[in-house]
Protein backbone atom coordinates (compact mmCIF):
# COMPACT_ATOMS: atom_id res chain seq x y z
CA UNK A 1 0.00 0.00 0.00
CA UNK A 2 1.38 3.18 -0.82
CA UNK A 3 -0.12 6.43 -0.44
CA UNK A 4 0.89 10.69 -2.13
CA UNK A 5 3.07 12.22 0.27
CA UNK A 6 0.85 14.54 2.92
CA UNK A 7 3.17 18.07 2.64
CA UNK A 8 2.54 20.64 4.63
CA UNK A 9 4.61 23.87 4.86
CA UNK A 10 4.18 26.24 8.05
CA UNK A 11 5.91 28.07 10.22
CA UNK A 12 7.95 26.50 13.03
CA UNK A 13 5.71 28.27 16.01
CA UNK A 14 4.69 26.54 19.45
CA UNK A 15 0.79 27.07 18.42
CA UNK A 16 1.53 25.36 15.06
CA UNK A 17 1.76 22.36 16.99
CA UNK A 18 -1.62 21.60 18.21
CA UNK A 19 -2.85 22.13 14.47
CA UNK A 20 0.09 19.66 13.00
CA UNK A 21 -0.96 16.80 15.13
CA UNK A 22 -4.69 16.98 14.61
CA UNK A 23 -3.82 17.03 10.79
CA UNK A 24 -1.65 13.95 11.46
CA UNK A 25 -4.52 12.37 13.56
CA UNK A 26 -6.52 13.14 10.19
CA UNK A 27 -4.05 11.69 7.69
CA UNK A 28 -3.55 8.81 9.26
CA UNK A 29 -7.45 7.76 9.96
CA UNK A 30 -7.74 8.30 5.94
CA UNK A 31 -5.07 5.74 5.40
CA UNK A 32 -6.42 3.69 7.88
CA UNK A 33 -3.46 3.79 10.77
CA UNK A 34 -5.12 5.11 13.69
CA UNK A 35 -2.97 2.89 15.94
CA UNK A 36 0.29 5.10 15.25
CA UNK A 37 -1.74 7.91 15.68
CA UNK A 38 0.36 8.23 18.73
CA UNK A 39 3.33 7.59 17.91
CA UNK A 40 3.13 9.99 14.59
CA UNK A 41 2.15 12.68 16.54
CA UNK A 42 5.04 12.54 19.09
CA UNK A 43 7.90 12.35 15.96
CA UNK A 44 5.83 15.74 14.92
CA UNK A 45 6.02 17.50 17.99
CA UNK A 46 9.71 16.61 18.85
CA UNK A 47 10.70 17.04 15.34
CA UNK A 48 9.22 20.92 14.97
CA UNK A 49 10.43 21.38 18.93
CA UNK A 50 13.34 20.82 17.80
CA UNK A 51 13.72 23.36 14.82
CA UNK A 52 11.85 25.80 17.60
CA UNK A 53 14.53 25.57 19.80
CA UNK A 54 17.54 25.05 18.25
CA UNK A 55 16.64 26.59 14.44
CA UNK A 56 13.91 29.66 16.16
CA UNK A 57 10.65 30.12 15.93
CA UNK A 58 9.01 31.58 12.95
CA UNK A 59 11.42 29.21 10.76
CA UNK A 60 9.71 28.27 7.34
CA UNK A 61 9.68 24.27 7.62
CA UNK A 62 8.04 21.65 5.81
CA UNK A 63 5.94 18.16 7.59
CA UNK A 64 5.76 15.35 4.93
CA UNK A 65 4.25 12.08 5.57
CA UNK A 66 4.32 9.42 3.45
CA UNK A 67 3.36 6.03 3.69
CA UNK A 68 4.98 3.22 1.61
CA UNK A 69 4.56 -0.66 1.73
CA UNK A 70 4.56 -1.47 5.81
CA UNK A 71 6.50 1.74 6.32
CA UNK A 72 5.03 5.64 7.49
CA UNK A 73 7.86 8.06 6.88
CA UNK A 74 8.04 11.38 8.64
CA UNK A 75 10.29 13.91 7.79
CA UNK A 76 10.59 18.03 8.96
CA UNK A 77 12.58 19.59 7.14
CA UNK A 78 14.31 23.34 8.22
CA UNK A 79 16.34 25.59 6.40
CA UNK A 80 19.61 25.13 8.53
CA UNK A 81 21.90 23.12 7.60
CA UNK A 82 23.95 22.39 10.64
CA UNK A 83 24.10 19.37 12.83
CA UNK A 84 22.73 20.08 16.16
CA UNK A 85 23.63 18.46 19.19
CA UNK A 86 20.12 17.66 20.36
CA UNK A 87 19.13 16.46 16.70
CA UNK A 88 22.13 13.59 16.58
CA UNK A 89 22.57 12.62 19.86
CA UNK A 90 19.75 11.47 22.75
CA UNK A 91 21.11 13.64 25.86
CA UNK A 92 19.34 12.88 28.85
CA UNK A 93 20.41 15.77 30.85
CA UNK A 94 18.49 18.06 27.79
CA UNK A 95 14.90 18.25 27.46
CA UNK A 96 15.42 18.31 23.64
CA UNK A 97 17.64 15.10 23.85
CA UNK A 98 14.96 13.25 26.38
CA UNK A 99 12.14 13.71 23.56
CA UNK A 100 14.31 12.52 20.74
CA UNK A 101 15.52 9.60 23.13
CA UNK A 102 11.63 9.02 22.82
CA UNK A 103 11.65 9.34 19.76
CA UNK A 104 14.43 6.59 18.98
CA UNK A 105 12.39 4.43 21.40
CA UNK A 106 9.03 4.10 19.39
CA UNK A 107 10.74 4.48 16.00
CA UNK A 108 11.93 1.61 13.92
CA UNK A 109 14.53 3.98 12.48
CA UNK A 110 15.35 7.76 12.66
CA UNK A 111 18.33 10.14 11.26
CA UNK A 112 18.95 13.56 10.72
CA UNK A 113 19.91 14.16 6.51
CA UNK A 114 21.78 17.30 5.62
CA UNK A 115 21.07 18.30 1.84
CA UNK A 116 22.80 21.93 0.41
CA UNK A 117 19.69 24.10 1.23
CA UNK A 118 17.84 22.08 4.09
CA UNK A 119 18.45 19.74 6.75
CA UNK A 120 15.75 16.57 7.07
CA UNK A 121 15.15 14.96 10.42
CA UNK A 122 13.06 11.87 9.73
CA UNK A 123 12.18 8.36 11.33
CA UNK A 124 10.09 5.38 10.54
CA UNK A 125 7.61 3.70 12.26
CA UNK A 126 5.76 0.10 10.87
CA UNK A 127 2.50 -0.17 9.92
CA UNK A 128 2.24 -3.92 10.66
CA UNK A 129 0.17 -4.08 6.97
CA UNK A 130 1.03 -6.75 5.04
CA UNK A 131 3.93 -6.31 2.64
CA UNK A 132 3.10 -6.07 -1.11
CA UNK A 133 4.81 -8.92 -1.92
CA UNK A 134 2.73 -11.18 -0.36
CA UNK A 135 0.29 -10.61 -3.24
CA UNK A 136 3.17 -12.00 -5.94
CA UNK A 137 1.67 -14.64 -8.08
CA UNK A 138 -2.20 -14.21 -7.52
CA UNK A 139 -3.85 -14.01 -10.64
CA UNK A 140 -5.67 -10.04 -10.07
CA UNK A 141 -2.01 -8.78 -9.07
CA UNK A 142 -0.83 -10.55 -12.30
CA UNK A 143 -3.84 -9.02 -14.47
CA UNK A 144 -3.27 -5.37 -12.87
CA UNK A 145 0.46 -5.34 -13.49
CA UNK A 146 0.01 -6.73 -17.50
CA UNK A 147 -1.94 -4.13 -18.63
CA UNK A 148 0.38 -1.44 -16.34
CA UNK A 149 2.94 -2.36 -18.08
CA UNK A 150 1.65 -1.97 -21.24
CA UNK A 151 0.34 1.55 -20.30
CA UNK A 152 4.03 2.26 -19.06
CA UNK A 153 6.11 0.75 -22.12
CA UNK A 154 8.55 3.76 -23.08
CA UNK A 155 8.60 5.59 -19.51
CA UNK A 156 11.94 5.21 -17.43
CA UNK A 157 11.69 2.47 -15.21
CA UNK A 158 13.84 3.43 -11.57
CA UNK A 159 16.57 1.88 -10.71
CA UNK A 160 19.87 0.84 -12.61
CA UNK A 161 18.26 -2.67 -14.88
CA UNK A 162 15.22 -2.90 -13.34
CA UNK A 163 12.75 -4.66 -15.63
CA UNK A 164 9.03 -3.63 -13.56
CA UNK A 165 7.97 0.25 -13.36
CA UNK A 166 8.19 2.06 -9.84
CA UNK A 167 5.14 2.99 -7.66
CA UNK A 168 5.38 6.14 -9.34
CA UNK A 169 5.50 5.34 -12.64
CA UNK A 170 2.75 2.97 -11.97
CA UNK A 171 0.65 5.24 -10.59
CA UNK A 172 0.53 7.37 -13.25
CA UNK A 173 -0.02 4.40 -15.67
CA UNK A 174 -2.68 3.16 -13.59
CA UNK A 175 -4.58 6.31 -13.93
CA UNK A 176 -4.49 6.24 -17.58
CA UNK A 177 -5.75 2.86 -17.50
CA UNK A 178 -9.07 3.84 -15.29
CA UNK A 179 -9.11 7.23 -17.66
CA UNK A 180 -9.36 5.23 -20.35
CA UNK A 181 -11.73 2.72 -19.11
CA UNK A 182 -14.16 5.50 -18.26
CA UNK A 183 -13.80 6.99 -21.89
CA UNK A 184 -15.15 3.57 -23.15
CA UNK A 185 -18.20 3.27 -20.98
CA UNK A 186 -19.15 6.35 -21.72
CA UNK A 187 -18.76 6.26 -25.63
CA UNK A 188 -20.84 2.94 -24.97
CA UNK A 189 -23.62 4.48 -23.48
CA UNK A 190 -22.91 3.81 -19.89
CA UNK A 191 -22.48 6.01 -16.33
CA UNK A 192 -19.39 6.27 -15.85
CA UNK A 193 -19.79 7.84 -12.61
CA UNK A 194 -21.97 5.03 -11.62
CA UNK A 195 -19.33 2.44 -12.33
CA UNK A 196 -16.47 4.14 -10.48
CA UNK A 197 -18.83 3.85 -7.36
CA UNK A 198 -20.10 0.63 -7.50
CA UNK A 199 -15.87 -0.09 -8.35
CA UNK A 200 -15.06 1.96 -5.47
CA UNK A 201 -17.91 0.15 -3.14
CA UNK A 202 -16.71 -3.25 -4.39
CA UNK A 203 -13.18 -2.40 -3.25
CA UNK A 204 -14.03 -1.28 0.10
CA UNK A 205 -16.12 -3.77 0.93
CA UNK A 206 -13.30 -6.59 0.10
CA UNK A 207 -11.01 -4.50 2.04
CA UNK A 208 -12.56 -4.56 4.95
CA UNK A 209 -13.75 -8.24 5.00
CA UNK A 210 -10.03 -9.11 4.40
CA UNK A 211 -10.81 -10.50 0.74
CA UNK A 212 -7.11 -11.58 -1.07
CA UNK A 213 -6.76 -10.80 -4.64
CA UNK A 214 -7.74 -13.57 -6.88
Amino acid sequence: MTQPSWVVEFAAHEAEVAVLRRNVRACLGAWGLRDLVDEAQLCVSEFVANVITHVGAGTPTTLAVELNGTTLRIEVHDPDTSVRPALVAADLESEGGRGMALVGAIADRWGVHLCADRKVTWCELATGLPPVSGHEGCLRMTRVETVIGLYGAGQPKRGPGSARLGVTEGEEAAICVVTDLLHWLSAHGRDADDVLDRAQIRFEAEAFEGVSPR
